[in-house]
């Protein structure tokens, strides 16, 4: 097997998907801090790897992996098999479209809260887009609650890649006091992520060094 290299500081949550499938998978691997802090996202060697000069990149031997969930599904496919990667269509698509929900809708939603509540200095904080970002919060939060009526996790009774993207996001929220309305099979579904020691050693983790701390997109 090629050693695998991730690329990314823990901090970050596009980081902490592959962290998470990793632990999951248990692949060795080695972690190197790139972004935020650390920089090192915009050398000449980092953009030949990842043009746009954003964390994670995953190298796989030859292979290099952009955008984490592309890096999720990678993964799913080349060491994933049977478990968390399917021949058949059909079952890849119940747990890649929640992939992709979480980047489309709850992603801009709950990232965007915890940006505007936690990430922007107390000074700056707007009470009116936080307000707004919480209602629309909850208002994606309810198509996970409804989902979730039929299984345990996004596509069957067990974990699958379709519920690494959506982890890091429910931790940042449910992490904070967010007042929101009964979510009995979201809160059950969070705390059967927190159940998994791979899910505490890699996503409920400190993030207290991005706290009034302006995101940069570049840098995320």
């Amino acid at each position: 097997m090629s050693r695998l290299r991730l690329w990314g500081r823990a901090t970050s949550g596009n980081v902490q998907k592959p962290m998470w499938f990793l632990a999951e998978l248990g692949l060795e691997h080695e972690r190197l801090d790139v972004g935020g802090d650390f920089g090192g996202n915009d050398t000449p060697d980092y953009l030949a790897m990842n043009p746009n000069g954003r964390v994670p990149v995953l190298e796989d031997g030859d292979t290099v992996i952009w955008e984490s969930n592309a890096i999720v599904r990678y993964l799913a496919a080349r060491y994933g098999a049977p478990r968390f990667w399917s021949d058949d269509p059909g079952k890849r698509a119940s747990a890649d479209m929640w992939m992709d929900w979480s980047v489309t809708t709850l992603g801009p939603q709950l990232i965007g809260l915890f940006n505007a509540a936690v990430r922007t200095p107390e000074k700056n904080r707007d009470r009116a887009r936080i307000d707004a970002l919480s209602k629309r919060s909850v208002k994606a939060l309810m198509i996970l609650e409804e989902h979730l009526a039929k299984s345990d996790w996004v596509a069957g009774d067990e974990l699958s890649m379709g519920d690494i993207p959506i982890g890091p996001q429910l931790f940042r929220y449910f992490d904070r006091d967010n007042e929101h309305p009964p979510l009995p099979r979201v809160e059950a579904y969070y705390a059967r992520m927190c159940a998994r020691p791979t899910y505490r050693e890699t996503v409920m983790t400190s993030y207290e060094s991005v706290i009034g701390v302006p995101p940069i997109d570049q840098f995320r």
